[in-house]
C-alpha cells in the first residue's frame, strides 16, 4: 500500500488560491483502470483509490502515513512562471509581430 503527497495546483478556472495551500494524501492505484466493454466508461475494483484526505501541512500527512504504516512519497509544490502582461499590450504601435485574427 503506497500512496502519495502532494499540494495541489491553483484552479485554472478560477483565480482564487482555495485548497491550494493544503497537503493531499492519495493513495496510488493497486491495479489498472480497466474499459467496460458495452459503454465504454472506465472503472476499478480499487476502492481505495475513492479517498483522499486533506492536511494542514506536509508534516501532519507524513506523520499519518508514519502512523498507518503507508509507504508515501512527497512530491514538492513548484511555483507557477507566469509573464504578466496587460491586455493593452496587445495593440501597442511596438508590438513584435502582427495582430491577426
Amino acid at each position: 500500500m503506497s500512496a502519495r503527497i502532494y499540494r495541489p495546483a491553483k484552479s485554472a478556472t478560477q483565480s482564487g488560491a482555495a485548497r491550494a495551500w493544503r497537503w493531499v494524501l492519495e493513495y496510488e492505484p493497486e491495479q489498472p483502470r480497466e474499459i467496460e466493454p458495452l459503454m465504454g466508461w472506465t472503472s476499478s475494483g480499487d476502492m481505495k483509490s475513492q479517498i483522499h484526505l486533506w492536511f494542514d501541512s506536509k508534516e501532519e500527512a507524513m506523520a499519518y502515513a508514519v502512523r498507518n504504516g503507508i509507504v508515501a512519497r512527497v512530491a514538492e509544490p513548484s511555483d507557477a512562471t507566469r509573464k504578466t502582461i496587460s491586455y493593452s499590450d496587445n495593440f501597442k504601435t511596438t508590438r513584435i509581430g502582427q495582430w491577426t485574427h
